[in-house]
């Protein structure tokens, strides 16, 4: 009825006025032939690609400057950098959180992304200022203890402005993917001729990470290293305000999801009514299950009897009054289904949690690798180290157009999928190939310090490049199909929320990294720690990258497991209905 009554007072000069509850920048109904589509996601891609620019010259050369600039320790030094990135994505939740409860995607991403500048520039005056940081040293020349690592006012400075990327970074994140997927109708995810368009859209938001992340990983990371890290900060801050402008240039053509209110107080309703009548016995399976769900305009197809204990919070007791029960009694069968599928949902989250520790690796320990090895392209260039991670993206420039306008349509004729393979299927691949990027980062480094050890030999940076080839590619199946998967799966005005699941895996991962290499510390110390040492010709780097691959091995094969799982839940079906289902009378 909300959206009926909102579309009766749209513009009567347009023939269409969408009656999805979506509205345009001055809150009217949204017209199709004005509002959405890739002209609005356009502007949302700027916005991706800009901030991934800006942050990935930061993360990705981080512990250079932690280890060179403030003289942290190697192990210490990774753990700083993993633990920053992992707070950028368990911030995701709070961002997405915030946009479908209260500020909606707008104005969550420009509020945060000033404060991510805010950060950046905060981060090139310390790097700018040298009574900001501690006096000059060589870590590795020096003797252990030698040099003074950043304390007090100076180590204030540099989590404070750390951690305000952190937060605006992680609040981004999640409504970026969200705002550009709601550019196209929510039907539009479900009819055949139409579903292609969002995952060409998720396939072109990647092409805008690509470019983001390949500017940053050679040309940002180039000036960081030869004009000074207080340059590429500055870089890093400017970037994204040009994402903030390209955000706003866009506001007349957005469609906007409205918040609604606290989107975790239906879910805990339907816990505590479940746990409230978890004495009662649930009508018959055809009672219950037969009618559909509303949510927003969509119907919800129950998904599977799985977890049907939570049904019991639809039971409507008759107690021979005709008082209405409360809403933390009795929920509709949409706020179950919400809950179920989340519920469905968290087994496939957990199992791409190993596949970030991985992409953790890469970007602490194989930047330090690169730093051991032959770095001169000729005589008078050396590659950063942090630059290879441009690599996979230099190649991903054109695998990524290539898979959407040859292997999709190929696979299309296989599968019947408009999207060639599922989110599930691309996922897997993913998972299965990441497991070759740490196979390859041990060989490697065994190569590498056999030689350096044995016969004091330094070999190429080059050799490092398959576990970044191969990594890319990997990432290109695992994180698209992933946020597809959880975009796709969203009910309601949870987009935002359940978007963020996917970029909140990034911070479990690299979380898990830091305790990974705490664990392992710990466990060989007898035999002076695999990597404990400054010094990677005395640590054993190799093993644990061994250990990686077999844990990303065994991670693989429970994936399936629990994908297969997964593939009983229904995903939703589009509807044109938006009325109410009532909840189930106890019929028992």
């Amino acid at each position: 009825m909300e959206n009926d009554e909102r579309s009766k007072g749209g513009d009567s000069t347009s023939s269409v006025v969408v009656k999805d509850g979506y509205v345009d920048w001055r809150g009217r109904p949204c017209k199709p032939n004005r509002h959405g589509g890739f002209r609005a996601a356009s502007f949302v891609l700027g916005v991706q690609g800009f901030e991934i620019m800006a942050i990935a010259a930061v993360g990705n050369n981080l512990i250079t400057y932690v280890i060179n600039e403030m003289h942290f320790p190697l192990s210490k030094s990774a753990n700083i950098v993993t633990n920053f990135v992992g707070t950028i994505f368990i911030l995701t939740l709070f961002g997405g959180f915030l946009s479908d409860s209260y500020l909606g995607c707008f104005w969550t991403i420009l509020i945060f992304g000033f404060i991510e500048v805010s950060g950046f520039s905060l981060l090139s005056i310390q790097a700018h200022l040298p009574q900001l940081r501690p006096p000059e040293c060589d870590m590795f020349a020096s003797a252990p203890g030698q040099c003074e690592e950043a304390k007090g006012f100076k180590a204030i400075v540099f989590f404070l402005a750390l951690y305000l990327v952190a937060l605006g970074s992680g609040c981004l994140k999640p409504n970026m993917a969200a705002y550009g997927g709601d550019q196209f109708p929510r039907e539009a995810q479900y009819r055949g001729g139409e579903s292609k368009k969002l995952s060409t859209y998720f396939n072109a938001a990647y092409f805008a990470f690509t470019i983001g992340e390949l500017i940053a990983l050679t040309v940002i990371v180039w000036i960081q290293t030869h004009s000074g890290m207080d340059i590429g900060f500055g870089i890093s801050a400017a970037a994204m305000a040009l994402g903030l402008i390209s955000l706003i240039a866009g506001t007349v053509f957005y469609r906007n999801n409205p918040p609604r209110g606290s989107i975790l107080t239906p879910i805990l309703q339907v816990f505590v009514a479940a746990i409230a009548k978890r004495k009662l016995v649930c009508p018959s399976s055809v009672a219950l299950y037969g009618s559909e769900s509303h949510v927003n305009g969509s119907i919800v197809s129950p998904s599977t009897k799985k977890f049907k204990f939570l049904d019991k919070a639809c039971i409507k007791v008759q107690d021979g009054d005709h008082k209405k029960e409360s809403p933390w009694r009795l929920c509709s069968e949409n706020q179950v289904e919400q809950v179920r599928l989340i519920l469905c949902m968290i087994p496939i989250f957990a199992c791409t949690i190993v596949f970030n520790t991985i992409l953790a690796q890469l970007q602490t320990f194989s930047v330090q690798q690169g730093s051991a090895m032959n770095t001169h392209l000729t005589k008078h260039f050396k590659i950063p180290p942090a630059s290879l991670q441009a690599i996979p993206y230099i190649i991903l420039i054109f695998v990524v157009p290539l898979y959407e306008t040859l292997c999709v349509p190929f696979l299309r004729k296989f599968t019947g999928i408009q999207s060639g393979i599922t989110p599930l299927q691309r996922i897997g691949v993913g998972l299965f190939l990441s497991t070759f990027s740490m196979v390859a980062a041990a060989l490697v480094e065994h190569k590498r310090r056999i030689s350096a050890v044995d016969s004091n030999k330094i070999i190429s940076i080059f050799w490092i490049v398959p576990q970044f080839l191969i990594f890319g590619v990997s990432e290109m199946f695992t994180a698209v199909g992933f946020i597809e998967f959880f975009y796709k799966q969203s009910l309601g005005n949870m987009q935002s929320f359940l978007t963020a699941f996917s970029y909140c895996s990034y911070s479990f991962g690299f979380f898990l990294s830091s305790i990974l290499v705490s664990l392992v510390n710990k466990i060989t110390s007898s035999s002076g720690g695999w990597l404990s040492d400054n010094n990677l010709n005395k640590d054993r780097l190799d093993l644990f990258y061994w250990l990686l691959a077999s844990l990303s091995t065994i991670n693989f094969f429970n994936y399936l497991f629990w994908s297969n799982w997964y593939s009983n839940t229904t995903s939703p079906s589009p509807s044109s209905s938006t009325t109410p289902h009532d909840p189930i009378d106890n019929i028992a």
